[in-house]
């Protein structure tokens, strides 16, 4: 872990983006279970509503990792991460305007269907990127480190704007989260920088 904490914090492209993914996944993620408190406790929605507004916006994750591949052809990867980690920091302000009835349902679906579809471009160009830079023999270590912060990262911040909304309320917590959603994308890499090659592990004697 501590290994994979120095490759990453050394690297100049892996750190802002190690630091970006840390924040937008700590604040993305605390915003469902607060939604669901406003949706099915104060505005009524049925589960099956909730579970729908959910639910339909997934197809935007199969249609963003078809698009990435071909963004990337066309664009750059430099030019994707910016654009896509960008668009995604600019939808989770929208829950905090939900209403009841379909208008609200319709908006929880427009906002989760875009916010997929730019995660699902950004992901797997963020990882490709990742193991560009990552040397074969630090893979495992990098990953490791990277994942395991990610999902502390997360549950803390989770459990923070839980706080958040019983202190402050629903809404004001939500907003608060999407506010700082759209702060993010300043710790993308600014510059296009040329991918570091991966040296192959050497095989050591006797193996």
């Amino acid at each position: 872990m501590l290994e994979g904490w120095r490759f990453i914090l050394a690297d100049p492209v892996l750190r802002p983006l190690f630091h970006n993914a840390l924040l937008v996944n700590g604040l993305i993620m605390p915003t469902p279970p607060l939604l669901a408190v406003l949706m099915l406790g104060r505005f009524g929605f049925a589960p099956w509503q909730y579970a729908l507004a959910f639910a339909v916006p997934c197809a935007g994750g199969l249609i963003g990792s078809r698009l990435a591949r071909r963004l990337v052809a066309r664009f750059g990867q430099h030019w994707v991460l910016r654009t896509a980690g960008t668009l995604r920091a600019c939808w989770s302000l929208g829950p905090a305007f939900v209403r009841p009835g379909a208008p609200g349902l319709l908006l929880v679906m427009a906002v989760e269907f875009g916010l997929i579809t730019c995660c699902a471009v950004f992901n797997p160009v963020i990882a490709t990127c990742r193991l560009e830079r990552t040397e074969a023999d630090r893979v495992a270590r990098t990953l490791s480190a990277w994942s395991v912060t990610s999902k502390l990262a997360t549950a803390a911040m989770t459990a923070l704007w839980g706080l958040l909304g019983t202190l402050v309320g629903l809404r004001a917590a939500i907003a608060l989260a999407g506010l700082l959603l759209l702060a993010t994308p300043l710790l993308l890499p600014r510059r296009e920088r040329v991918p570091q090659a991966r040296r192959p592990v050497e095989a050591r004697p006797g193996a």
